[in-house]
């Protein structure tokens, strides 16, 4: 900061602290600049965010759909006669094979 001589006119001292108000103005408006810039980053990634999630939760919907009639299905299949929980038995050992498999292939491929 400007430094009060005793030999300094007044003029003098108001053009040094003029000219040092503008320098700390011009300080102040690049970081006003800077942070609007930056705000308005945030904001556009917020909104890309929201969109985002917007569409995470149509495709949750739809796989809640899904999830229900498949279970509807297979309470119906658990409660019929004998035949069927034999063919349930078979299906669901199939699928646990299917998925180690493809969880054995798919650890493979990742090394």
């Amino acid at each position: 900061m400007a430094e009060w001589g005793r030999g300094q006119s007044p003029g003098a001292v108001e053009d040094v602290l003029d000219v040092e108000n503008k320098r700390m103005a011009d300080s102040l408006a690049n970081k006003v600049t800077r942070l609007k810039s930056l705000a308005l980053d945030i904001d556009k990634d917020a909104d890309e965010q929201n969109r985002y999630l917007d569409g995470m939760d149509s495709d949750f919907l739809s796989v809640t759909g899904l999830l229900t009639g498949s279970v509807k299905r297979f309470s119906t299949m658990t409660r019929s006669g004998r035949d069927n929980r034999k063919l349930l038995c078979s299906v669901s050992a199939g699928l646990i094979v299917v998925f180690f498999i493809l969880y054995y292939l798919v650890s493979k491929a990742g090394t």
